[in-house]
């Protein structure tokens, strides 16, 4: 959504990193670039105008004339800024005291509402919520029925009393869904109601009956983000008529400018809550401002990664995945699990986005190829419990079994086993890198269990993830004041990653079946030794 933007905030502040000191010159022509850039993202003239004034302001001021880098020391205040806008610090849902909490979603027809309705459910329930989906879009053909299909695959029970299509009274529904709710003790009552293609007198009507009737403790207002400045008059239109506390952006994964989103907050003055990010009921989270503001400026977004990978690794298999790593007993059985969970984070090329300096791989990005990773795991489940565990017994006639059972050809195998040994050492090396447990040397750890001294480290709790994709690197990325998260802070097969070298090349991932990476086979690396 916001690639545009990025891309273009990124070159004007990269241009100033070069430079030991700023004159007023290049702070005027750093702005000019920044209001251009705004304005081609279809960001609202009133919010870039207040947005670039700030900034002249304070990049003429002292904090940045008396600083040791006066460049980083503007990426940083743009940083700040551009947090403002999006809202300053994270809002939570607000709960009623007295269950059950209502939640009301309004917005135009299309913007996604029966979707979000389902997947806001289902986060409230992984939050630890019972929730119930209220059917209030009597109007819309066939919208009873699909938030039931939603709420049945975000395992939510649905109350939808009539069957819809112009039968029925949605505010009568509306105040039953409340009684049912408290009845059946529910204690937060999502209640979806209708659209329209646009801003209509019977639509403001029917929002504000129902908003009378079931007294919400939040009114969400759902906006599409790719419908562009018409969302801004939009929402107005919403918070003057019915009113809303807070804002959803969905559609975040589109094409479109997206500009007009950056724009919501700082018109409307309600914060944003939530950020859907495609079709699935999972791809919803809570919206945060820094870290949308730090995707934007091109510094990825390292705690929602970290957040990702807590949800979809346990802490007991993650601790144990680090330990046979730091003293190189990792197998491909434990490699298969590691890819198996990376997997429930979402695509590589999204989790790779979220690294900082990825903006500049985006067309490599684009190319990471899954059906890679299926191919992988058909193989390594193609081998025998041994051949996992001690993949040097793999001699060629068991390749060419395990080729065969596996669908691939005997070189995808090649290729699998020798990058693992490749992947193995660079694991081991990064455990020592990174104080993972066991990172004194296998040989201390070793030398711990006789109890002669050696005391093995014990890094952070870590998580564990796929390995053989990352590069090398370390330390913290700084901007200014700004940082990201330390490297200790990742699952060990992400943490190299976390500061990409300037020619990493994602679509050069060496998963069978590729052609790039090169010596993928016994007798590339024969010649390779070699030499």
């Amino acid at each position: 959504m916001f690639d545009s933007l990025s891309d273009r905030l990124t070159t004007v502040l990269q241009d100033l990193r070069g430079k030991g000191r700023l004159s007023e010159t290049d702070i005027d022509t750093t702005c000019r670039e920044i209001r251009i850039a705004l304005l081609e993202a279809d960001v609202a003239l009133p919010v870039v105008r207040g947005f670039v004034k700030q900034v002249k302001e304070r990049a003429k001021g002292a904090e940045v004339s008396e600083a040791l880098n006066p460049a980083q020391q503007v990426v940083k205040i743009v940083n700040e800024e551009l947090v403002g806008i999006l809202g300053g610090e994270t809002r939570r849902l607000r709960l009623a005291k007295n269950p059950p909490t209502v939640i009301m979603l309004a917005g135009l027809q299309g913007s996604g509402k029966t979707t979000l309705a389902g997947k806001l459910a289902r986060w409230l329930k992984g939050q630890g919520h019972t929730p119930l989906l209220a059917a209030c879009d009597l109007q819309r053909p066939n919208a009873v029925n699909q938030l039931q299909i939603v709420g049945g695959r975000a395992g939510v029970e649905v109350f939808a009393p009539e069957p819809g299509n112009g039968v029925g009274d949605p505010v009568d529904v509306a105040r039953r869904a409340v009684a049912d709710a408290k009845a059946r003790q529910y204690d937060v009552l999502v209640v979806d109601t209708a659209g329209r293609l646009g801003v209509d007198e019977e639509l403001m009507r029917q929002a504000a009956d129902i908003r009378d009737a079931v007294t919400p403790d939040e009114t969400l207002f759902v906006l599409d983000a790719m419908v562009g400045q018409d969302a801004v008059n939009t929402a107005e239109a919403f918070r003057d008529g019915v009113g809303f506390s807070g804002v959803v952006l969905t559609k975040l994964d589109g094409d479109a400018r997206g500009g007009a989103a950056l724009s919501v907050r700082e018109v409307t003055g309600q914060p944003i809550l939530f950020a859907s990010n495609g079709e699935g009921l999972d791809e919803f989270d809570v919206f945060h401002p820094d870290r949308m503001a730090s995707r934007i400026l091109g510094m990825g977004d390292v705690l929602s990664l970290i957040e990702q990978a807590e949800s979809a690794f346990e802490a007991g298999q993650a601790e144990k995945a680090a330990q046979k790593m730091s003293e190189g007993e990792f197998t491909l059985e434990d490699f298969l699990e590691q890819m198996q969970a990376v997997r429930k984070m979402g695509p590589i090329a999204n989790i790779l986005g979220m690294l900082p300096g990825a903006a500049n791989m985006k067309e490599q990005l684009g190319q990471v190829d899954e059906k890679q990773l299926d191919r992988i795991q058909a193989i390594i489940r193609g081998m025998t419990p041994a051949e996992r565990a001690d993949p040097k017994m793999i001699n060629g006639s068991r390749r060419l079994r395990i080729a065969n059972g596996s669908g691939v050809g005997v070189t995808d195998v090649n290729q699998l086993v020798d990058r693992f040994f490749d992947a193995k050492k660079m694991m081991t090396k990064m455990a020592g890198q990174f104080g993972l447990p066991g990172s004194a040397g296998r040989g201390a750890t070793r030398k711990a269990r006789r109890g002669g001294g050696g005391k093995p480290q014990r890094g952070p709790k870590q998580m564990p993830a796929i390995a053989g994709i990352a590069a090398e690197s370390g330390g913290q990325r700084a901007v200014g004041s700004y940082e990201t998260p330390g490297l200790n802070q990742l699952p060990p097969g992400l943490a190299g990653m976390s500061d990409l070298p300037a020619d990493f090349d994602p679509s050069a991932l060496t998963f069978p079946g590729t052609k790039s990476g090169g010596g993928g086979g016994p007798k590339g690396n024969k010649k390779k030794r070699r030499k």
